[in-house]
């Protein structure tokens, strides 16, 4: 067999973390040589957020190179040259089909190998596609799915192609809301369904829900709740021409967009690794059972030190701050220096059309809305606590200002004595203000 290449350090996956990972790395002192990011996109790392808002505006729209990592962070951006200059070789358009982590080998799709001496997977999420349930019609054209730059490229010509046409989103998480509105401020006419009784049901309470909805609604953009695609319809061409419902109602479409969830991609190390909650198994440093093999992101479940809990996180925040926990851990341990366990607040926020909401903590116990949430007030501004336990442990906001989102961040990691529902109600934005 002929040799492939070795690199002390290799990053399997080259998304949010991959792209982190390099820089911290790159902070720490890599030697050229030494490290390698292996991803299956042909472009350096991005921060994957903008596909759904930026890339698609009608007006200019962002583009590659503007937002590769660390753009969203507020940090440098890494360029291709980048990475040259720091001695990173960025292995592209390569997609890893066997991991050995017995060997520490890595081949791809055309045979080539790589070996490691430290490996850090970061191989993210792979989104849910319709035809995976064999829903019947679900590989006509212009039905889509968004996770990567060429998907948010086919949607953007899409958009091109039907202007003034209707479009269809199924599912109501961040990716439907996030592109319903996209899709709104391009002129077509959007129908987003989804089968739970309200949207975003994984975070949002059915009052946080109701502002968005009716938000939406006012808008221009049609809700189908409580039910689901079963099929679809297209014309000669393979063109989809309408989305076919659990409830019996057919919707014409000219393009459809699917947002239905992702799978942390986890297949290739499936019974090498422990795993737990769906996800790899590692531990406050994102080492898994295996030693010298880390894992970040989307994949890593890890123990939440606040909550005294494992946990999977799916969010841009914590791909970016595991990545380089693991790096700081991985370069720690050479040197043989102490490095703090990770104690990672779970944060989450969206941005669509004029709205812009943040999230930190826990969604568990009661929630207490307060401030105005009537979405056709001109500058709505309103959030919720959570309660459990006598303590408010999480926090969400609507429209807040940076000074009054880094209150609710302390508030969530403080976990302070809760006044009664209706102090709180009353106090709104003061209380989380005070801590």
């Amino acid at each position: 067999m002929a040799s492939g290449k070795h690199f002390k350090y290799v990053v399997l996956g080259g998304g949010v973390s991959g792209g982190y990972a390099a820089r911290e790395f790159a902070k720490q002192g890599v030697q050229p040589g030494e490290l390698a990011i292996i991803s299956k996109e042909a472009v350096a790392p991005y921060e994957r957020p903008a596909l759904s808002k930026a890339y698609l505006f009608p007006q200019n729209p962002a583009r590659l190179p503007g937002f590769h990592v660390c753009v969203g962070s507020g940090g440098e951006r890494l360029l291709p040259e980048w990475y040259s200059e720091k001695g990173i070789e960025l292995i592209l358009s390569t997609e890893i089909v066997k991991a050995d982590l017995a060997s520490k080998t890595l081949t791809s799709e055309a045979g080539a190998t790589f070996t490691y001496e430290i490996l850090l997977i970061a191989t993210g999420s792979s989104v849910i596609k319709l035809s995976d349930f064999g829903t019947q019609g679900a590989d006509s054209n212009n039905i889509l799915y968004l996770r990567e730059v060429d998907d948010a490229d086919q949607l953007y010509a899409a958009i091109q192609a039907k202007k003034g046409g209707k479009a269809v989103v199924v599912g109501g998480g961040y990716i439907g809301l996030e592109l319903s509105a996209v899709l709104k401020m391009n002129d077509l006419d959007v129908t987003m369904v989804f089968p739970e009784p309200w949207c975003m049901p994984r975070l949002f309470t059915a009052e946080i829900a109701a502002f968005y909805e009716s938000y939406y609604t006012n808008k221009g953009v049609k809700i189908v709740k409580g039910t689901v695609a079963i099929g679809f319809d297209a014309d000669a061409n393979g063109d989809v021409t309408a989305v076919k419902l659990k409830d019996g109602s057919v919707l014409d479409a000219d393009i459809v967009v699917v947002g239905v969830g992702g799978r942390p991609l986890t297949n290739l190390f499936k019974g090498q690794v422990a795993e737990e909650k769906g996800g790899i198994k590692t531990d406050a440093f994102f080492e898994t059972s295996v030693p010298g093999v880390y894992a970040v992101g989307d994949v890593a479940t890890f123990p939440m030190k606040i909550y005294n809990d494992e946990r999977r996180v799916e969010h841009v925040d914590h791909s970016r701050k595991s990545a380089e926990q693991a790096v700081k851990a991985i370069k720690g341990k050479e040197a043989g220096s102490a490095v703090e366990e990770y104690d990672y607040l779970p944060y989450f926020y969206s941005r669509s059309f004029d709205l812009s909401w943040q999230f930190y903590g826990d969604n568990v116990g009661d929630a207490i809305l307060f401030g105005d949430a009537d979405p056709s007030s001109a500058k709505p501004k309103f959030g919720s606590y959570w309660v459990k336990d006598g303590k408010c442990v999480g926090a969400f906001l609507e429209g807040g200002l940076p000074d009054e989102n880094a209150a609710i961040a302390k508030l969530a990691r403080a976990q302070p004595p809760a006044a009664s529902p209706d102090e709180l109600k009353a106090a709104g934005l003061q209380f989380a203000s005070k801590i």
